[in-house]
C-alpha cells in the first residue's frame, strides 16, 4: 500500500476475494516495504530466475511427501505461499517479519508446509525439501530462519531460509526433472551460504505492515 491505495501487483483476479479477506488495508503504523506475517505471495530464486512451488505430485523416492520444484512461469497459482509463525501467536496478521525471525511457509492450494529433513534429494543427492502437514499444521521441521541484512525482511532485499532443525540453507542448483514435472527444477537444503540460496518476494497479497496487534472487533 502506497499513498493511501492498495496494491495488487500481478495479482490474479481469482485471488482478489482473498485479499478482502486478509484484510490489506486495514494495518497500523506502517513500516513501507516490510513482509508482513499473513501476506500470500510468491518466492523467486535470482540465481536460477525459477519460483518455488508445489502441487498434488509425490517424490517416487526418499520421504515420497509432496514434491516442492521450481517453475519458470510467474503466473502459475501453485507457486504461492502464506507467511506464518512458528504459532499463530508469534506472527499476528500484518507484522513486520524480523531478521533472524522463525517462520513457516504454507503452500496456499494444499495446506502443507515447507519442509526439509535427513532424506537426499532425488536428482543432486543435496536434503530433500517437501511440503508436509495438513491445513498448515506439520512439525517442527517446518521452520526457517529469514536471513537478512537489516531489521525487517524488506519486499526489495534478497534473504535467505536456513532450517531450523538441521541448518541447510533453501536452495536450487539447475537439475531439472523430466515427467510428470517436466523442466521443474530440484529444489534442495544445502549446507552452505552460497549464491544458490538467495531469493526475493515477488507477485502476491501483501497485508499492510503494522507494528500494533490487529484488534478483531465483535459482530
Amino acid at each position: 500500500m502506497r499513498g493511501g491505495r492498495c496494491l495488487f501487483p500481478l495479482l490474479p483476479l481469482a485471488l482478489l476475494p482473498l485479499a478482502l479477506l486478509l484484510g490489506l488495508c486495514h494495518g497500523r503504523e506502517p513500516a513501507p516495504g516490510a513482509v508482513t506475517c499473513g501476506s500470500v505471495l510468491k518466492l523467486l530464486n535470482t540465481r536460477h530466475s525459477v519460483r518455488l512451488h508445489s502441487h498434488e505430485v509425490k517424490y517416487g523416492s526418499g520421504s515420497g511427501q509432496q514434491s516442492v520444484t521450481g517453475v519458470e512461469a510467474s503466473d502459475d497459482a501453485n507457486s504461492y505461499w502464506r507467511i506464518r509463525g512458528k504459532s499463530d501467536s508469534s506472527c499476528q496478521r500484518g507484522t513486520p517479519v524480523k531478521c533472524g525471525q522463525a517462520i513457516r511457509l504454507t503452500h496456499v492450494n494444499t495446506g502443507k508446509n515447507l519442509h526439509t529433513h535427513h532424506f537426499p534429494s532425488p536428482l543432486s543427492n543435496n536434503q530433500e525439501v517437501s511440503a508436509f502437514g495438513d491445513d498448515g499444521e506439520g512439525d517442527d521441521l517446518d521452520f526457517w530462519v529469514v536471513q537478512c541484512s537489516g531489521t525487517y525482511w524488506e519486499r526489495e532485499d534478497t534473504v535467505r531460509f536456513k532450517h531450523v532443525g538441521t541448518e541447510v540453507f533453501l536452495s536450487i542448483t539447475g537439475e531439472q526433472y523430466g515427467h510428470p514435472i517436466r523442466g521443474q527444477r530440484e529444489v534442495h537444503g544445502m549446507p552452505a551460504a552460497n549464491h544458490h540460496n538467495y531469493w526475493k518476494a515477488m507477485e502476491g497479497i501483501f497485508i499492510k505492515p503494522s507494528l500494533q496487534p490487529v484488534k478483531h472487533d465483535e459482530l
